[in-house]
């Protein structure tokens, strides 16, 4: 081989690894750029951005392309440099043909571009998509015969190969780039939790997130009138259930509002009022109500109280329009809200918490892992692993958590001093 038809063919041979790393590179970049920024991008008039969406929608067929055209080149770098090798140093040039393609290849034609793409996948995708769609139509034939080899070899080992198949769905995904962006250090606590309450409406129901029966404020309509408008200026509440004979016979809501126009009109004299004429029909919607469809119902009926029965038709307790808010943006309060001591973290990391506390308010203020799927309560929690109702004093570990219980009445789980992992532990 003369000397010209040498350099010819080096030439050649890093001329098609500049071709692989523009593959490599592309592969990289294309399936690791932001779908929903290229989508963003797309509708404010990127042309660029529109292949890129182009071809990241049928992905099967973008990377059978981008795999046939590096490997195409690799194979040729590869058949060129042991040619020239051989030539030079006869049957040894296998040997040092290889070693040095694999050194050339591997530097320039994967490392070096999928690195640079994988930090600059957005920027990379928007410059290599006219080429790789150009790359597409061309082996479009190739890609269609190697994808069909492909699905009935996968079909013969049972594999699923289904059109568009889907390993996580749309909100597994979000609250997997949720949580990794988290992990990451890109996103705050508070932003997770919001993010992630948006996703959960869908799995959490009004029994979630309600007022439970024992703990809500309800007005007795055999108390005299004046009692009554007492315990509502008192409440920090502005609708308050009103019951008659029984506790658990709900006859209508009271609006504070409405009782202080009638008081008004009456110059004052609660004994003049009809409290149960001024009263609003109540609204009862069953425990397994969805968040999401609890909170379009309240949108459509203009409403923001609503009675939870449960199937038996059973009082189980309340629920709001702002229980339903802070599960997305967290507990609101205002001038009249009357401050929950349910969380005291302590000074040795540990936390005293009250029985009542929700599992999921925990995990939210104090950035822990609980799982909020066996119980909504600590309590509740306690008492799904022990599988008994503990004693003062006992203490069980589960989840990595220490719970050690403090207080006991009757048959309630009071409050309960919980030991996180190191990695968890409450700052001083």
């Amino acid at each position: 081989m003369s000397e010209t038809s040498i350099l010819i063919s080096v030439g050649s041979v890093f001329f098609l690894l500049i071709f692989s790393g523009f593959f490599s590179g592309s592969e990289t970049a294309l399936t690791a750029t932001s779908r929903a920024r290229m989508h963003a991008l797309e509708r404010d008039g990127s042309k660029r951005a529109g292949v890129v969406n182009g071809l990241i929608e049928f992905r099967e067929r973008l990377i059978g392309a981008i795999l046939l055209g590096n490997n195409l080149v690799n194979i040729l770098a590869s058949a060129i440099a042991t040619s020239v090798f051989l030539d030079l140093f006869g049957e040894a040039g296998v040997v040092y043909a290889t070693l040095v393609m694999t050194a050339l290849v591997l530097i320039f034609a994967e490392v070096l571009p999928k690195t640079y793409a994988i930090t600059n996948p957005d920027r990379m995708a928007l410059a290599v998509a006219p080429l790789i769609r150009i790359a597409v139509f061309t082996f479009a034939p190739v890609t269609a015969a190697v994808q069909f080899i492909v699905r009935r070899t996968l079909r013969m080992v049972g594999a699923n190969i289904e059109d568009g198949a889907e390993v996580l769905s749309a909100h597994e995904e979000l609250r997997g780039a949720i949580d990794l962006h988290h992990k990451e250090g890109g996103m705050g606590s508070h932003d997770r939790h919001m993010l992630g309450g948006i996703l959960d409406l869908r799995d959490l129901e009004v029994d979630d997130v309600m007022i439970h029966r024992k703990n809500m404020q309800a007005l007795s309509l055999d108390d005299d009138p004046k009692d009554i408008v007492e315990q509502v200026l008192a409440s920090p509440y502005t609708r308050i259930p009103l019951w008659e004979e029984d506790p658990d016979n709900i006859v209508g809501v009271l609006h504070a509002k409405d009782l202080l126009r009638a008081l008004i009109s009456h110059d004052g004299d609660p004994t003049e009022l009809d409290i149960k004429g001024l009263a609003t029909e109540a609204w009862f919607v069953p425990e397994t109500t969805s968040l999401v469809e609890q909170l379009n119902a309240f949108r459509r009926r203009k409403s923001h109280f609503a009675l939870v029965v449960d199937e038996y038709g059973s009082m189980m307790g309340l629920v709001t329009l702002e229980d339903i808010i802070e599960e997305i943006v967290g507990e609101i309060s205002d001038e009249h809200d009357v401050e929950v001591k349910g969380l005291r973290p302590q000074p040795d990391g540990t936390c005293n918490v009250d029985g009542t506390l929700a599992v999921r308010d925990l995990n939210r203020a104090l950035d822990w892992e609980l799982p909020e799927e066996e119980a909504i309560t600590v309590a509740g929690l306690v008492i799904h692993e022990a599988q008994t109702i503990p004693e003062v004093g006992q203490t069980f570990s589960f989840y990595g958590y220490k719970f050690q219980v403090l207080r006991r009445h009757r048959n309630q789980v009071t409050a309960i001093k919980i030991t996180p992992p190191r990695k968890a532990q409450v700052a001083e």
